[in-house]
């Protein structure tokens, strides 16, 4: 049974065996026993997931070829595939779960805001992105490429960044070099205000990035208060920790 690449769902197939193997090696660093493949694709890494004991499996695929293909490769897969975007699915499993995946890479940024979303279940992540992406998120303060999603990510996860893959793994190879990240959650939960305080901050403080902390967050601090020097900073300057303790002192 044959199947196509679909460039709209950002679609890079990985083919390179070895690194599929080191990619479920990176998985087993910590233990599974629930397990949820976003965009397992053609396969390349479910195969291997399906071997690993004691493992609950799922996959969350919405392309209608890719999982007619699964189904008739792999039979065991019947009634384990979510057949719609992981952007529209709900949790997965009861209980603590851990997501893997060749994320396509057209909303790999917003899955990543998925799993925040199950944060409170989720006991790992190992996910490919495209490199520039994964380097984003594993930023850290001081950092040019440290940014929003670098902050609201690893206030609930430390992120790892594993390895590189070329683009010479995948078919088609993609135009840019991709990285593998690995996030479990943070031992000790920041302290904040609340959640949504504290990512209307940080989106505003990064929104202009390349100005003082003050101005670019003057409308969510009384006058007095933006007068502590920490607003002499840009928002680049500022740790995970310090953009939660500011949450007290807004408006």
């Amino acid at each position: 049974m044959q199947y196509t690449h679909k460039k709209s769902l950002g679609q890079h197939f990985l083919h390179d065996e070895n690194m599929c193997r080191k990619i479920v090696a990176a998985l087993q660093q910590q233990p599974v026993q629930q397990l949820v493949e976003v965009g397992p694709g053609a396969g390349a890494i479910t195969k291997y997931l399906m071997e690993l004991p004691d493992v609950t499996l799922k996959l969350i695929e919405i392309d209608d070829e890719k999982v007619a293909y699964l189904l008739h490769t792999y039979p065991a897969l019947e009634g384990k595939i979510i057949h719609e975007s992981v952007l529209d699915t709900g949790v997965p499993f009861e209980g603590p779960f851990t997501v893997i995946g060749n994320f396509p890479y057209n909303i790999s940024t917003e899955i990543v805001f998925k799993v925040l979303d199950w944060k409170t279940q989720v006991t790992a992540v190992i996910g490919m992105f495209q490199k520039e992406v994964a380097q984003r998120l594993a930023a850290g303060p001081g950092s040019k490429v440290y940014g929003v999603t670098s902050v609201l990510t690893q206030a609930y996860f430390n992120v790892e960044y594993l390895f590189d893959v070329p683009p010479g793994c995948f078919a088609p190879p993609p135009k840019v070099m991709s990285g593998v990240i690995r996030m479990t959650p943070v031992q000790t939960p920041i302290h904040m205000r609340s959640e949504n305080d504290f990512r209307i901050l940080v989106k505003a403080a990064f929104n202009q990035r390349r100005k003082q902390l003050r101005n670019a967050v003057r409308s969510l601090f009384s006058t007095e208060v933006l007068q502590d020097p920490i607003f002499n900073q840009r928002a680049e300057q500022l740790s995970i920790e310090q953009f939660a303790a500011l949450t007290f002192q807004m408006n």
